[in-house]
């Protein structure tokens, strides 16, 4: 075992250092237990909620229509995100039943 001597003024230091660095740390951890997953909805919540196939929401995702989150393959979105866009989806049904009935869709 190998014996490291040094002064007392750089041994504060150090701790000094090492408990603001634990003091931040806690105060990380504690805003990461703020953020629950519970809240967010994953891509089967959001086809059902919406009525959609997984293709179409991928669509939503890929042009911006619909925020949301990816932890590693994972996809979350936020429920006001997916409220906000009901209208999207409900005027595109209800352009498709109208150019279904039409003969002639342009």
């Amino acid at each position: 075992m190998e014996v490291i001597s040094i002064e007392r003024s750089t041994y504060e230091e150090l701790l000094t250092s090492f408990n603001s660095f634990v003091t931040q740390m806690r105060a990380m951890a504690d805003r990461g237990t703020d953020k629950r997953l519970g809240d967010w909805l994953d891509n089967q919540d959001v086809c059902q909620m919406l009525n959609i196939s997984p293709r179409t929401l991928q669509t939503l995702r890929d042009n911006g229509t619909l925020a949301y989150s990816q932890i590693n393959r994972k996809v979350y979105y936020k429920p006001e995100d997916v409220e906000s866009i009901l209208h999207v989806v409900a005027s595109r049904d209800k352009d498709i039943k109208m150019c279904n009935l039409k003969t002639e869709c342009l």
